[in-house]
Order: C-alpha cells, then sequence, then structure tokens
C-alpha cells in the first residue's frame, strides 16, 4: 500500500495541502493520506520507506526565505553534513511550490518561477542528498490566483508512482 505524506509550510500551504488531499481520486482508495506541519520534526520524515511519496507544498515570502513553518524543514534538509545518499532506499519526494510575484520589485517580467525560491531550493537539495523523484517540481504565483496549483494536482494524482 502507498502512503502520501503531504507536509506544508505556511498557511496558504496547508490550504493547498487540504486541496491535494481532497482531490485524490476515489479509485485511490487504498492510498493513506496525512497532512502535516512542516515544523514537526523534519527528521521523522526518515522514518519513512520505498512505500511513501512525500509531498512538500512550500511557501516563499518577502526575500525569497521559507515561512516560519518551512524554514525548519528547509534548515534541516540543508545541513551540509548529510550524506549524499541520504534517501538511499526512502521515500519518494514531489515539490510545489507557492510565491508571490507581486512582492518582488520586477512585476512585469516575474513569473511563478521567479517567486518560488524555497521550492526549487527544496527541490534541488531533496535531488542532490539521492531522492527519488515522485513527480515534477510544480510551481504556483499568488499574483495569477494560484492557476498553477489544480492541473499540478490533477497531474500528481495521475502519475505513474499511483498505476
Amino acid at each position: 500500500m502507498v502512503k502520501v505524506v503531504i507536509i506544508h509550510g505556511g498557511e496558504l500551504a496547508n490550504d493547498v495541502a487540504q486541496q491535494v488531499a481532497a482531490k485524490k481520486p476515489s479509485t485511490l482508495s487504498a492510498v493513506d493520506v496525512t497532512i502535516r506541519n512542516a515544523s514537526e520534526r523534519p527528521k521523522t520524515l526518515l522514518e519513512h520507506g520505498s512505500d511513501t511519496i512525500i509531498c512538500f507544498i512550500m511557501q516563499t515570502i518577502e526575500n525569497a526565505s521559507p515561512t516560519e513553518e518551512g524554514g525548519t524543514l528547509v534548515r534541516f534538509f540543508k545541513r551540509k553534513n548529510h550524506p549524499e545518499d541520504l534517501f538511499r532506499e526512502k521515500f519518494a519526494f514531489c515539490v510545489l511550490g507557492l510565491g508571490d510575484s507581486n512582492l518582488l520589485l520586477d512585476r512585469q517580467t516575474t513569473s511563478a518561477k521567479d517567486c518560488n525560491q524555497v521550492a526549487q531550493e527544496l527541490d534541488s537539495r531533496l535531488e542532490a542528498l539521492g531522492g527519488n523523484r515522485a513527480h515534477s517540481l510544480g510551481m504556483a504565483d499568488e499574483r495569477h490566483g494560484l492557476e498553477e496549483v489544480e492541473p499540478w494536482i490533477d497531474s500528481f494524482w495521475a502519475s505513474e508512482c499511483f498505476k
């Protein structure tokens, strides 16, 4: 049985985490979904095995920083003393970033990619630690109504890892 653990870092990320859980298709009734805050002892995530997909929903706020809750998790995974194979035989991962390009100085030429630094950094770091990617990195921009979220959620639940 596959387990999905949705980790949210921020209030907006919590709302999106609830959406992800609610959109689980009825055909995946055997998939167990839990939601938890990113600040809840990140080290315990390493206890999850290869039967688990951890979906990180991370919010970037001003100055390309994580939220207070997300910062705990990001700092844990950024530690330099982690071995390069930290995630060998561990969970698969995916990351969805939530940002707001209204917070950037140059709003005319910015996109979701420009306001989701936390998600991009976490995604790169998880991969560098030997993580097994379950789904592609998603990035959404609050200035555009987070229009990228729904398609990402749909493609996540339709991905190969649930077949």
